[in-house]
């Protein structure tokens, strides 16, 4: 029997890096998923992109409960600290709304 996950809040972000921050912030991110991987904090769904133009980034976060692991993460907290330098276009935050997956976040 397939669990049925309550989903809450989710989030997705889209900005563009300087050409040459790029890789950096790649590298910055990764930092957040091996963090993410090693602590395995629950009630966070979480995944990032890198678009084929080399420098637009998509970031989607589903926060299940009111609690956002994020918010304990040094790694993101260290991602976040220079992010203003490594841009490019500012960041653009959307609440949104699931429509359906094929895959895409497995439980």
């Amino acid at each position: 029997m397939r669990r049925v996950v309550q989903m809450g809040e989710t989030v997705v972000v889209r900005y563009e890096t300087r050409a040459d921050a790029a890789a950096e912030n790649q590298r910055l991110v990764e930092r957040v998923f091996r963090e993410l991987n090693e602590t395995a904090p629950e009630g966070l769904r979480y995944g990032a992109f890198r678009l084929a133009d080399g420098v637009g980034f998509v970031h989607v976060a589903l926060v299940e409960g009111d609690d956002n692991p994020l918010r304990r993460s040094a790694a993101f907290a260290e991602f976040q600290h220079g992010a203003a330098g490594r841009m490019a276009v500012p960041p653009v935050s959307a609440g949104a709304t699931l429509v359906g997956s094929y895959r895409l976040f497995r439980s």
